[in-house]
């Protein structure tokens, strides 16, 4: 639904400039502006959109819930071949459009930062840039109680630290995918410090639920070292 808006209010905004006489503006200027403006209006995907641009021209006319007729009405559909829209249901429409944008943000932002020299300052941003995913995915409906208990942990355990006793260990923690009911990913030093503070938060949450959660550590080297399957499809052709 937020997409669907957000390229009918860039139509509508490529109408405008092709009309106005701002003289404070170069041609030049204008022409790139409604090149920008005719680029969102045929956008494929929220995450191909910057923050800045979201903010700058499209956040403060987003509603925060929207009823299905209602969209209906004004928009006519929403584009997607998959989801039906149910008229007499209210949708969250804010939430889900920031996340996509905000999130794509989130992951190049966390892919320069670990290229960084390895510093607490490195792990403290990636640890932050982790529970902003957390939220904005909370935020949409998608989380679990499960995954925040986790999650809430990880922040205990990290802001009990302080730099007069060492610091913290764990620096931060999101919901993630491949758990078949929840995982969380949580990034922290490589040491015995960190390993220990993960085995508490196990027994906590065991403590707290009545279920011990399984910890997957370490990595492999992947597909590097053992290689890959490439799947091809066959086309048969019968008379």
């Amino acid at each position: 639904m937020g997409r669907k808006m957000i390229k009918c209010a860039a139509s509508d905004l490529v109408s405008v400039s092709s009309t106005s006489d701002a003289p404070a503006q170069s041609d030049d200027y204008k022409e790139k502006g409604r090149d920008v403006l005719k680029s969102e209006a045929s956008m494929e995907y929220l995450c191909k959109l910057p923050p800045h641009r979201y903010e700058a021209a499209y956040s403060k006319d987003i509603p925060e819930t929207i009823t299905g007729d209602a969209f209906l009405e004004k928009y006519g559909d929403h584009d997607d071949m998959v989801t039906v829209i149910d008229p007499k249901r209210s949708y969250s429409v804010k939430a889900p459009t920031r996340h996509p944008i905000y999130e794509n943000f989130r992951v190049e932002t966390f892919k320069a930062l670990l290229t960084a020299a390895n510093t607490d300052e490195q792990l403290s941003a990636l640890g932050e840039l982790m529970y902003q995913c957390h939220y904005s995915y909370n935020a949409c409906g998608l989380g679990s109680d499960g995954t925040d208990r986790l999650v809430n942990l990880v922040q205990e355990m990290q802001h009990r630290k302080t730099p007069e006793n060492g610091g913290p260990n764990l620096y931060g923690a999101k919901i993630t995918g491949g758990g078949s009911g929840g995982s969380v990913c949580v990034i922290g030093k490589n040491c015995l410090q960190s390993a220990e503070e993960i085995a508490e938060i196990q027994q906590r949450y065991k403590a707290a639920t009545g279920y011990q959660p399984i910890v997957f550590d370490g990595s492999s080297p992947g597909a590097g070292k053992f290689g890959y399957l490439k799947i091809r499809r066959r086309l048969i052709i019968t008379k």
